[in-house]
C-alpha cells in the first residue's frame, strides 16, 4: 500500500525542529514516526495517522477533519486519522506531530 510521500517529506522538514530524535518504520501499509520505539504519528495513504493521549481525544475530535482510525474496521484507542484539508498548513501539521509525540512521551 502507497502512502502520501510528499507529507513524509513535510513531516521529515518539521521533527528536524524537535530535540527528539525520531525513526520510520513502515506500519500499517504505510510509514511511521516513532520516538524511543513508541509512535507518534504515521501516515497510511492520504491521512495522517496521530496518537493522542486519552485526556485530548474528546477535543482532538471535535475537528470537522478529525476522524476515528479505524483500520482494523473498528474504531483503535488513541488513534487517529487527519485528513489533507486538516493538515493544510505547517502549523496544522506541528499541532498534530506536538499530540502524538505527547503521546509516545506518556509511554515511556
Amino acid at each position: 500500500m502507497a502512502f502520501n510521500e510528499q507529507l513524509a517529506n513535510r513531516i521529515r522538514e518539521q521533527i528536524k525542529y524537535f530535540s527528539e530524535e525520531f525513526n520510520e518504520k513502515r506500519m500499517f501499509g504505510g510509514l511511521a514516526f516513532l520516538h524511543q520505539g513508541k509512535m507518534t504519528i504515521g501516515i497510511v495513504k492520504d491521512d495522517l495517522m496521530v496518537r493522542v493521549i486519552s485526556d485530548k481525544m474528546e477535543e482532538t475530535m471535535q475537528s470537522k477533519y478529525v476522524r476515528p482510525m479505524d483500520f482494523t474496521k473498528r474504531p483503535m484507542k488513541e488513534f487517529v486519522y487527519v485528513s489533507e484539508e486538516g493538515i493544510n498548513t505547517e502549523e496544522q501539521l506541528l499541532h498534530f506531530i506536538e499530540l502524538g509525540l505527547e503521546h509516545a512521551k506518556s509511554k515511556l
